[in-house]
């Protein structure tokens, strides 16, 4: 059985090798069956989901199509999770994902990241960081997440976002690189 506890250490190795690369493709035949089926065969996809992803909630769901480098071996979805069309997940370590998550669509969650030395990085190597999204976040259209990342409960990431670093609860954040504008409006229920 392949070791994957170098994918998850936070330090280098070798992304290419070649039992990693032959996981990786296994992986990602499971996301690409879910990403033929139609709108008709719901009961098909959540099974599909369930050998997808490490972990599926309640009452989740993805448009197809969705992309995951690792093949969403390592993603956990909790309950109401909606993640619209064209996600991308570069998932060689763990995402964890909350409870009532929105993911607008052509959003890009990666935890994969590269040695600045280039010599090192021409050998493939590479270290990988979690990335949390915890309960009740929206992730605007289009946003991206970098390695590393937390998003905080309650928090609204602006579409277009380009999220660097933690964000805290509670809070809209918006931008390049993704900065908090304001604390959420509890006031604006039925508007």
């Amino acid at each position: 059985m392949l070791d994957f506890s170098p994918l998850h250490s936070g330090k280098l190795y070798n992304a290419m090798d070649e039992e990693i690369m032959a996981e990786q493709r296994r992986c990602v035949a499971r996301v690409n069956a879910y990403n033929a089926t139609t709108p008709e065969e719901g009961e098909k996809r959540q099974e599909l989901m369930k050998q997808i992803f490490a972990k599926v909630g309640k009452n989740c769901y993805i448009e197809p199509p969705f992309h995951c480098n690792f093949g969403g071996k390592f993603i956990s979805l909790g309950d109401n999770v909606y993640i619209n069309f064209e996600f991308i997940a570069v998932d060689d370590t763990f995402i964890e994902i909350g409870n009532n998550v929105l993911i607008g669509p052509r959003v890009t969650i990666a935890v994969a990241t590269h040695p600045e030395d280039p010599t090192i990085r021409a050998t493939g190597a590479q270290y990988n960081r979690k990335v949390v999204i915890e309960d009740d976040v929206w992730i605007g259209a289009g946003a991206i997440i970098l390695p590393g990342v937390t998003i905080h409960k309650n928090s609204i990431i602006g579409a277009g976002s380009v999220v660097t670093h933690d964000i805290e609860a509670n809070v809209v954040a918006v931008g390049n690189p993704c900065r908090v504008l304001r604390p959420l409006k509890f006031e604006d229920k039925g508007n």
